[in-house]
């Protein structure tokens, strides 16, 4: 944008903005564009962005970590970009037999518990669009109607939950929070099936507690 957009927008004199975009290409966080055309976003947003994405990690960290010591269980934080759930942190269970996943995977949204509670989260026109453009992608034959039911209790529970739908032999529980941006998180414990009915209830009293104290803290 020019500097006559950007005031007309902003609704401040030209000077003003002068002066506070000048401010701002001096900290890189605006650049001119190369072909003359004013003044576009900098390089310095993608470090604050990514300074951003750590303090959540480091934020949630003590989370999980009490999370396993409550139910023994693997702790999973994702969060919603784009299409999918991307895994950013894990604290592993301590039972012999965990589940794993790698900081940086993208799971799916509809099929996965962190995917699902995002989605609850959402105007359903919106968490259906994307549901829906999933299931485009993958070739799934998805229930609108169904799948908004799902979510719909999801907000009245608190919790989602995925039973060997996104693999087999796992399952899961959790909640989704927004953080202090606006954006959606997902704190998660999966759990191999063989022993997820016999500590559920522990998962999901635990995933209350906390759930309740993300709440004063984003």
């Amino acid at each position: 944008m020019s500097l006559g957009q950007i005031a007309s927008k902003a609704g401040l004199p030209r000077s003003t903005v002068q002066r506070i975009t000048a401010a701002l290409v001096e900290e890189n966080f605006l650049v001119a564009d190369r072909q003359g055309r004013g003044l576009k976003l900098g390089p310095e947003l993608t470090t604050l962005a990514k300074a951003t994405q750590y303090n959540i990690v480091e934020h949630c960290r003590l989370l999980l970590t009490e999370l396993t010591q409550k139910t023994g269980e693997t702790a999973d934080l994702s969060a919603l970009r784009g299409g999918g759930m991307v895994f950013l942190d894990q604290v592993p269970g301590t039972h012999r037999l965990t589940t794993v996943s790698r900081v940086g995977e993208v799971f799916p949204l509809t099929s996965t518990a962190n995917g699902r509670a995002c989605l609850a989260q959402m105007p359903e026109a919106e968490a259906l669009a994307l549901a829906q453009a999933e299931w485009s992608r993958t070739g799934t034959q998805g229930d609108p109607d169904a799948f908004l039911s799902v979510l719909a209790t999801i907000r009245r529970d608190g919790l989602a939950y995925d039973r060997d739908e996104h693999s087999e032999g796992i399952s899961a529980c959790g909640f989704a929070f927004r953080d202090w941006n606006g954006d959606l998180h997902a704190i998660s414990v999966p759990v191999p099936s063989s022993r997820f009915l016999a500590i559920k209830d522990k998962i999901e009293q635990a995933l209350l507690e906390t759930s309740a104290s993300t709440h004063g803290q984003f």
